[in-house]
């Protein structure tokens, strides 16, 4: 059952910067950053606000920022009617503006961070209560500055409340990155290491060690980011974290916020919802997630199809099978499409009908799984009570074996691979491919999290990583058709929004653009 959901249900302070109104003048209606913050429950519902800001936009973890995660690499594609969505993830941008939705929103996420912790360090209340709510809130500015560093590149940095007359210039890549280590460093020993009845899904330790192992390694600093990991892969969270037997359940509603999950970002249906924007008292507020109904199978499915799936990827299953010769298990968990049953699309379920009764037996389109609800349902509404399970620890131990390769100690990196390996019954691969070089254990790899991760957003962010765009575009060109409109040195980051060029004169455009 849903332990947490943690959304503001009312406007309180949070009023957007891109309100058309004279920010002189009082607003009787509106509670202000001098009235609010004054006790330990403000300072809750502050943070419960930064919680609810992930999800207050359709363009951010409600929907938009997935077709980002997923549509933007070679694993996936625009593939429904949506013109201006297949346009964005092919590199055929028609206006500067394109994902400014997913821009703002994370600014307003980081607005309401910035608040908490600039304002709750002043409310006379339980000092390890403060200190965690400040932790959780610098975790999720920092969640939002590592998309932005990746996505965009050079975002202003904005550190405190904004007046509308302040004029942030961008920040280097490196500035952010540093914030981001700034922010996690700070925030670990004030995170509890669990949580337990309505505060399950809050930010925890564990979570901080990922994102900050996630940042060192995004920015090839592996030593930094073993130590990172060491807490979670030899220390003290060893004993808190570790494999689910059953690799499917990191995606079903019925195993939520498991053993194997370090962060997930928390949804529940609402049957009656109308709208997305918890600012707004007139709705009834969408607390799940839209985006299965816009990634499942189309019509006759119960999904739009905005984004599809390669098929590369699910033809790569088929390289290695199990010791007990099955098909890799991870395939079906990941995918929909004519083979999700190894024995086609007779077999093939897809939300209580077979494949082939719905789309014959010679369609060869795929489509994103993980995030879907045909596990426990025949169909997908707006809002979707299924999380999405952000870090995972198996993510984890791959890092920490990518991490220990790149340090010259390869040998050593072989049992964390082996974990995620013989999970799903696949040989370890100390026994499959024994004694690897330092170069054939890093192509190793890249397979390995290819395989393990696929569907789950993080497949761009290593490519980017890997150098993969500068350094392989022949064959991710050949993988996916888009990378055919991709420039080398342009698109890397999306364009800073012109919208804010315009109103902002320290903004500069990002290089091509």
């Amino acid at each position: 059952m849903k332990k947490i959901v943690l959304f503001l249900l009312t406007p309180l302070i949070l009023t957007s910067l891109s309100c058309q109104r004279d920010f002189d003048e009082p607003n009787p209606d509106m509670l202000t950053t001098v009235s609010f913050w004054k006790s330990q429950e403000d300072a809750v519902k502050g943070i419960n606000a930064v919680y609810s800001s992930l999800n207050r936009s359709d363009s951010y973890y409600n929907r938009g920022i997935f077709f980002l995660y997923l549509l933007r690499s070679d694993e996936g594609f625009g593939s429904g009617g949506d013109i201006g969505l297949n346009n964005n993830m092919s590199f055929a941008f028609t206006s500067n503006n394109t994902s400014n939705g997913t821009w703002n929103a994370i600014f307003h996420a980081n607005f309401r961070a910035n608040q908490v912790i600039s304002y709750v360090p002043e409310i006379a209340m339980d000092e390890t209560l403060k200190k965690r709510i400040i932790g959780e809130a610098k975790f999720i500015r920092a969640l939002n500055y590592f998309n932005l560093a990746v996505f965009w590149g050079r975002p202003p940095l904005v550190l405190t409340p904004l007046s509308p007359t302040d004029y942030p210039p961008n920040a280097t890549q490196e500035q952010v990155f540093a914030q981001i280590e700034k922010d996690l460093t700070e925030a670990i020993p004030d995170l509890p290491l669990s949580y337990t009845g309505e505060e399950l899904g809050r930010v925890t330790r564990g979570s901080a060690y990922g994102l900050l192992a996630k940042t060192y390694l995004q920015q090839g600093k592996f030593n930094e980011a073993k130590l990172a990991m060491d807490w979670l892969v030899t220390g003290e969270g060893s004993s808190i974290y570790g494999l689910m037997d059953d690799y499917a359940d990191n995606f079903k509603k019925t195993a939520e916020n498991n053993r194997e999950s370090l962060y997930e970002i928390q949804y529940k249906e609402n049957p009656a919802e109308n709208g997305d924007d918890d600012t707004n008292p007139g709705i009834s507020l969408n607390t799940g997630s839209s985006v299965p109904k816009f990634l499942a199978p189309p019509n006759p499915g119960p999904g739009y199809a905005d984004g599809g799936a390669r098929r590369w990827i699910v033809t790569l299953f088929e390289q290695e099978r199990t010791a007990d010769d099955r098909r890799d298990p991870r395939a079906a968990a990941s995918f929909l499409y004519d083979q999700t049953d190894e024995r086609g699309p007779a077999f093939t379920m897809v939300y209580g009908q077979t494949w082939q009764a719905i789309y014959g037996g010679n369609d060869q389109r795929v489509w994103f799984r993980k995030l879907l609800n045909d596990h426990w349902k025949n169909g997908e509404s707006f809002s979707s009570p299924n999380n999405y399970r952000m870090i995972r620890y198996a993510d984890i131990l791959l890092m920490y074996a990518e991490c220990l390769n790149e340090l010259g100690q390869t040998q050593s990196a072989y049992p964390h691979v082996d974990r995620v390996r013989t999970r799903v019954g696949l040989r370890p691969l100390s026994i499959a491919r024994p004694a690897l070089d330092q170069a054939s254990f890093r192509e190793q790899i890249r397979q390995e999290r290819t395989l393990e991760l696929a569907g789950e957003g993080w497949r761009y962010f290593d490519l980017v990583r890997w150098g993969e765009f500068a350094n392989n575009l022949s064959v991710l060109r050949q993988r996916d058709p888009e990378f055919t409109n991709f420039v080398q040195g342009k698109h890397e980051w999306y364009p800073i929004p012109q919208s804010d060029i315009d109103n902002n004169p320290n903004l500069t455009q990002n290089p091509g653009y």
